[in-house]
C-alpha cells in the first residue's frame, strides 16, 4: 500500500502543482484612451503589490489588437487595484478624465478573468478648442511657489469692465486652474467660470476677480493633501497654503484692485482641490472667509475631521458643499460627517450648507453646473455695515445691516434731480419697492434674502441700474 502511494504521490503534485498554476487573476483591458503614447507602457497597481505603480512584473502585455492584458496571481480575497503608465500622475482616469476610484474583484483562488477599459488618463489636459473669454490672462513667467522651490501657471479672470474702471472686487482662489475658463487646457472639461460670472455681472453682480492655480500634475496629490496617506502621498498642503497666504496673495492684492479683507476672500476648488480648500479656510480664517467645497476627497485625509471639530474660528465663515449620489456611499456619507465635525467646531447652521444631489457625478460638468449656485450663496450678504460695494456707472450702493436698507450713493456728476423714480427688484424681477424721484434709501427688511436690482429710471427714458445680495 505504501508503495502505491509512493507511485501515486508525484501524479498528485504535478495535478495540485497544475490547478495552482491555473488559479489565477487575468485582467483584459479592452481598450485605451487614443492619447495614449506610443512608447508608452502600462502596469497594474494594487493591494497585491504595494500599490507600486509601475512595478516591471506587473506590466501588461499588449495583445497586438488594441487590447492589453496580464495574468497573476493575487492573494484570496477583494482584490483592488488601478491601471497607470508608470506613475500615479498618469493614472487612469474616469469617463471625463476625472479621478477614477480603485477597481475591485472578488478573489475565490480559482480562475477569473476580468475585462475592462481604460476611460482616459486623469490629468491629460488639450480635450477641445479654446473657450477662454477675453477676461483672462495667464501671468507670464509661471509663477515661482519658494515654500516647494516649483513654478506653476497662474489664470486670473477679471470682470467685464475692470481695464476701463477704477473699481475694487472681491477675490476667489480656485485650484486645478487648467479647467477653471478653457477647453483647451482642461484635462476633464472646463467649469465655464468666466462665462459664469460674465452672465451673473450683466445680472447686476458687483463682480468678482478669479485667481486660478493650475494643479502641479504629479505634484497634485502631495500639494492637495496636508496629510500623508499610504498609498498615494501628499503632505505638502500645509506648504501650498503657505505659498497662497504669504507668496500669492499679497502679490495679487499688490497687482490687482482687490478689496483684501477676510470678507472679500474666498477659496474653492472639487475633489482634491475641495480638500485643501475647506483645510485652508479652516487654517487660516483670518485670511478666507467664503469656501466652495465640490465632491471633496476626505477618504484620503482622515485627520480633516478632528482638524476641522477643533479648528477655531472667531468671525463669522460661510462654507458651501455639493456632493453627488453617483460618487458613491463614501463620499456622501463623509460630506455628511463632514457636516457633524463642522457643527461640532461651533459653526452655525446658517454658516454652512450642504447639498446632495442625486444625479451628481466626479465630474467637471457638475461642478461647472453647480458653480452659480455656490458662488451667489458664498457671497450673499458680503458688504460691510454701510460700505459701498464698488460699482462702475452713476451710482454705488452700500448695505446697512442696522437699518435693514439699501443706500444709494450718486457718483460725482451725477444729479439726483433728473430721476423721474427709483425701484427695486428681487432676482425674479418683482418690484418690492417704487419711489418717485429721488431716494437715497430703500428698505429690503420683510423680504426674503437674495438679489436685489435697484433700478432708475431718469427723466429723459434712460435706466439705470445696480445689484446688490441682501443676506
Amino acid at each position: 500500500m505504501s508503495c502505491y502511494i509512493r507511485l501515486l504521490l508525484p501524479c498528485f503534485l504535478l495535478l495540485a502543482w497544475s490547478f495552482i498554476g491555473m488559479a489565477q487573476l487575468t485582467l483584459d483591458v479592452t481598450s485605451i484612451p487614443a492619447n495614449t503614447p506610443a512608447d508608452d507602457v502600462i502596469y497594474v497597481a494594487g493591494n497585491f503589490n504595494g500599490w507600486q505603480p509601475g512595478e516591471p512584473a506587473y506590466a501588461l502585455t499588449d495583445d497586438g489588437d488594441g487590447t492589453w492584458s496580464i495574468t497573476f496571481t493575487p492573494p484570496v480575497g477583494t482584490v483592488e487595484f488601478k491601471f497607470t503608465r508608470g506613475s500615479w500622475s498618469t493614472g487612469e482616469g474616469n469617463a471625463s478624465g476625472g479621478f477614477q476610484p480603485n477597481h475591485t474583484v472578488a478573489y475565490t483562488g480559482a480562475s477569473i478573468t476580468e475585462s475592462l477599459p481604460i476611460l482616459s488618463w486623469e490629468g491629460e489636459g488639450g480635450t477641445g478648442s479654446a473657450t477662454a473669454g477675453p477676461g483672462v490672462e495667464v501671468l507670464e513667467p509661471d509663477f515661482f511657489i519658494p515654500q516647494l522651490e516649483r513654478e506653476r501657471t497662474i489664470r486670473v479672470y477679471t470682470p467685464p469692465g475692470y481695464a476701463d474702471g477704477e473699481d475694487h472686487y472681491r477675490v476667489m482662489y480656485l485650484h486645478d486652474g487648467q479647467n477653471c475658463f478653457d477647453l483647451a487646457t482642461s484635462f476633464a472639461g472646463e467649469w465655464e467660470i468666466d462665462e459664469t460670472l460674465d452672465a451673473l455681472h450683466a445680472e447686476g453682480d458687483p463682480g468678482c476677480i478669479v485667481v486660478a492655480i493650475d494643479n502641479g500634475g504629479e505634484h497634485r496629490f502631495d500639494e492637495y493633501n496636508p496629510y500623508l496617506h499610504p498609498v498615494y502621498g501628499g503632505g505638502e498642503g500645509d506648504a501650498y497654503v503657505d505659498f497662497l497666504v504669504e507668496t500669492l496673495k499679497p502679490w495679487v492684492d499688490e497687482h490687482y484692485r482687490t478689496l483684501p479683507g477676510r470678507e472679500h476672500t474666498g477659496i474653492a476648488g472639487s475633489s482634491m482641490g475641495g480638500l485643501i480648500s475647506q483645510y485652508a479656510a479652516f487654517r487660516e480664517p483670518g485670511v478666507f472667509s467664503r469656501v466652495g467645497v465640490f465632491s471633496p476627497a476626505y477618504w484620503t485625509a482622515d485627520p480633516i475631521f478632528g482638524f476641522i471639530t477643533g479648528a477655531e474660528h472667531p468671525d463669522p465663515m460661510r462654507v458651501y458643499t455639493v456632493v453627488g449620489e453617483l460618487e458613491g456611499p463614501a463620499y456622501v456619507g463623509d460630506v455628511v460627517e463632514m457636516d457633524a465635525a463642522m457643527t461640532a467646531s461651533g459653526l452655525g447652521t446658517d454658516e454652512y450648507l450642504t447639498t446632495v444631489h442625486a444625479d451628481g457625478e466626479h465630474s467637471e460638468w457638475y461642478w461647472a453646473r453647480e458653480f452659480p449656485d455656490a458662488y451667489q450663496w458664498l457671497w450673499a450678504g458680503t458688504a460691510d455695515v454701510d460700505s459701498p460695494i464698488p460699482a462702475t456707472g452713476n451710482f454705488s450702493l452700500a448695505f446697512s445691516s442696522d437699518s435693514q436698507q439699501v443706500r444709494i450713493i450718486p457718483a460725482p456728476g451725477f444729479d439726483p434731480v433728473e430721476v423721474a423714480r427709483m425701484e427695486l427688484l428681487d432676482v425674479d424681477g418683482r418690484m418690492v419697492f417704487r419711489a418717485e424721484g429721488w431716494t437715497d434709501r430703500m428698505p429690503v427688511s420683510g423680504y426674503m434674502p437674495g438679489l436685489r436690482i435697484v433700478r432708475i429710471v431718469m427723466a429723459d427714458g434712460r435706466m439705470l441700474s445696480k445689484g446688490l445680495v441682501h443676506p
